[in-house]
């Protein structure tokens, strides 16, 4: 029996196959996420009226910081990691990732960090991490957090972050060293070279916030007072620390996730990509424009230049524009193959992408960040973005490549199902906040008054994950289910372009047999139509 057929737990435990890796990722990063839904349950059905009704503040508290670090760090970010493990060799022709063990070992500090951070959330008598995701000095101090619940946290970020580090080390030298005969930079999927400025963004962002995290503990556990201002610290040094991290780490959770829709879009057009350049070129300037705009997030602080930092965040809304034009170009005149499950998802990112993105240049005003500045409205825009945008993604993604993955086809009549519910539930749950937000209503608070009209959209937004509950799921059963009696895909049930179609399904140890010639964008396609090629 070949390596790659093993399929026993010792073999995956122990694998350094970019592929097992990948999967391993993204089966870890769905189990966070089913944990940190079930938080985000918690917290919707403690808001769904006045008064309080489950649980106490510091449980409250404790529920939000570790769903909203559970999404952000242990969900969304790994599974576009997994994603890049599994695709990137694939799509440039590489047998493997550049360094397959400090692959192997990213995955094992990610899973350690994870947990780690899981169990900061009810770590002692003086309670866990409850100071938000963010960890705000002083809220993050000794003082307002004596217990070890913020330590075991920060240890586990710092673990996460280190994972993230060595897949951007991996990635980076995968393509630009690995690539196959013919595979030029300019014949990259845009999945990979979205990839490549994703992790190029991680090498710059993460550094900061590893020294902002060590300083932080050096305050709780040496008696340090870098961000305290009894003994000469700024707690806004953190926030500029932090933040520098923060905001490139949106696109670090979206560009994966571009990438993902732009694969998809072109294949159930049945048309070309149109604006490859466009879309190359919008990605680098997203990448370096994101590293200018972390103080947007800093506006009501006083403590930065306002509208040097709006600027450059209605800048950076130019690139994502281009994009939008393109994919709206690649479906135009398109045979589009709308009751394609994949498609569908990247049809709902787009759509929800859209709000998130304009309620972001919205935001990029300093006058109405003011206003709305810790209030729902910020909230509904966040989850726009990360969850209407990224999490349809990450579906669109498990549905197109899941046949490539396993050999197998989810169930297209119940992927329906998946997609109606989690779209109509999150449009229920994260509208009524922009309601909320504009009304007045603070984030971060587990009560609020009766007579100030917060608790119809409450009621609302807890329906709607109600809603989302059963549309995950769905897709839970028929993720089980398809993995052993799904239908059989074939090699590329859809017919792909990008270099992965060209293997079978799920591909060999190595990835590839035999090679075909690549002399444009569409190697799958040139091989499967040579009669086309010019």
């Amino acid at each position: 029996m070949s390596p790659a057929e093993r399929t026993g737990p010792v073999t995956w435990l122990t694998t350094t196959d970019h592929k097992r890796i990948g999967i391993m990722y993204c089966v870890t990063a769905f189990a966070f996420f089913l944990i940190g839904g079930a938080l985000a349950g918690v917290i919707r059905a403690e808001l769904a009226e006045p008064g309080r009704q489950f649980v106490s503040t510091q449980a409250y508290n404790g529920a939000f910081t570790i769903h909203g670090t559970i999404m952000i760090f242990l969900f969304v970010a790994p599974f576009g990691a997994g994603l890049m493990n599994y695709l990137v060799p694939l799509q440039i022709g590489a047998p493997d990732m550049a360094f397959p063990r400090l692959n192997a070992m990213s995955f094992w500090f990610f899973g350690a960090g994870g947990g780690l951070v899981l169990l900061s959330g009810f770590a002692s008598a003086d309670g866990g991490a409850a100071m938000g995701w963010y960890a705000y000095p002083p809220l993050s101090g000794p003082r307002m957090s004596p217990g070890v619940g913020v330590d075991l946290w920060i240890f586990g970020i710092a673990l996460v972050a280190i994972s993230s580090l060595l897949t951007a080390v991996n990635v980076i030298t995968t393509v630009f060293l690995m690539r196959a005969p013919g595979m030029t930079m300019w014949r990259l999927p845009v999945f990979t070279w979205n990839a490549v400025v994703t992790t190029l963004l991680g090498l710059v962002a993460f550094p900061p916030a590893i020294a902002a995290f060590a300083l932080l503990l050096i305050d709780r556990q040496l008696g340090g007072m870098a961000y305290d201002p009894a003994g000469g610290g700024d707690p806004i040094v953190y926030q500029h620390l932090f933040w520098f991290l923060g905001h490139p780490e949106v696109y670090i959770l979206i560009l994966p996730f571009f990438g993902v829709i732009t694969e998809i879009i072109p294949v159930f057009s049945r048309k070309p990509l149109f604006g490859y350049t466009g879309f190359v070129l919008a990605t680098l300037a997203i990448g370096a424009l994101s590293t200018g705009v972390w103080a947007h997030h800093m506006f009501t602080t006083g403590a930065v230049d306002n509208p040097f930092f709006s600027a450059m965040t209605f800048t950076i809304a130019v690139p994502t524009g281009v994009k939008f034009f393109n994919w709206i170009g690649t479906m135009w005149g398109g045979r589009i193959r709308w009751s394609a499950t994949p498609m569908l998802f990247s049809i709902g990112f787009l759509l929800n992408f859209l709000i998130g993105g304009v309620t972001g240049i919205m935001l990029a005003s300093a006058p109405i960040d003011f206003h709305v500045a810790d209030s729902y409205f910020l909230v509904s825009h966040f989850h726009y973005t990360m969850v209407g945008g990224s999490v349809f993604g990450i579906f669109a993604a498990i549905y197109f490549w899941f046949p490539k993955m396993t050999g197998r086809l989810l169930g297209e009549r119940v992927g329906h199902w998946v997609f109606g519910t989690l779209f109509a539930g999150f449009n229920l749950t994260f509208w009524p906040q922009f309601v909320l937000g504009l009304r007045g209503m603070q984030r971060r608070v587990p009560d609020y008054p009766a007579e100030m009209g917060f608790d119809t959209p409450n009621l609302v937004s807890t329906l709607g994950v109600v809603v989302m509950s059963i549309g995950v799921l769905l897709f839970v059963w028929d993720w089980r289910r398809s993995r052993r009696r799904g239908a059989p895909s074939g090699d590329d049930p859809w017919g792909g372009s990008s270099l992965e179609w060209a293997t079978t399904s799920p591909p060999p140890e190595h990835n590839f047999t035999t090679l075909p010639r690549i002399r444009s964008l569409r190697p799958a396609f040139d091989e499967r139509h040579p009669e086309l090629v010019p």
